[in-house]
């Protein structure tokens, strides 16, 4: 059974009982689409930075990463040098891993570099949207061929922690595929944000 009854006896994907923190998450966030540049450059920092680690972990300290790195503002981080790297390490409010935190200063390059080629961040990554249509079962996969192919590609641009698993989960995060179990009550008002999302381009 992919779903769990959820607070109000509704069922929902099981892994959204999994912690207090996933409901609210799974509910208004996870599978519906998005185009804020700031908001993807966050989402796709903080997947890397859950690479190896809970997700609860992450979602707990997320008001600390937007602390910590001036809200996800990629012009903003851009800026970071060497005394941000060793505040950012300091800091007990945010996963403490140098190669993370220099590879989200790092991406935010790479994504103003896209915002100037591509008009957005949102209109290079709604590119690699796979048909939902022919997608498998939802949450039996890792990985797909477009995030495979997404990941490829952020890595010759010189992004860095984008392999295909963690862009995979961006790609959920964002909306780019709705994993929503078929059963799972709040697939419906996703699909239905889907159909009136106006991809940008």
């Amino acid at each position: 059974m992919a779903t769990i009854p959820g607070p109000d006896g509704r069922p929902r994907c099981r892994w959204s009982a999994a912690a207090p923190e996933f409901l609210d998450y799974h509910d208004r966030e996870w599978g519906f689409p998005m185009a804020d540049d700031r908001r993807l450059f966050e989402k796709i920092c903080l997947e890397g930075f859950q690479s190896g680690l809970s997700w609860r972990t992450i979602l707990a300290k997320r008001e600390n990463f937007r602390r910590a790195f001036c809200g996800f503002d990629p012009a903003a981080v851009d800026r970071f040098d060497r005394k941000d790297v060793e505040r950012l390490l300091a800091d007990p409010g945010i996963v403490r891993h140098r190669g993370k935190i220099e590879a989200a200063i790092n991406n935010a390059a790479r994504a103003l570099e896209l915002i100037h080629s591509e008009g957005s961040l949102a209109a290079y990554l709604w590119r690699f949207e796979p048909d939902q249509s022919a997608l498998e079962t939802p949450q039996t996969r890792s990985t797909s061929p477009e995030s495979i192919a997404l990941s490829k590609d952020l890595k010759k641009r010189g992004w860095r922690f984008v392999g295909p698993t963690t862009v995979y989960a961006f790609m959920q995060a964002m909306g780019l595929v709705d994993d929503h179990d078929a059963d799972c009550v709040i697939r419906p008002e996703a699909e239905q944000a889907r159909a009136a999302f106006v991809k940008p381009t």
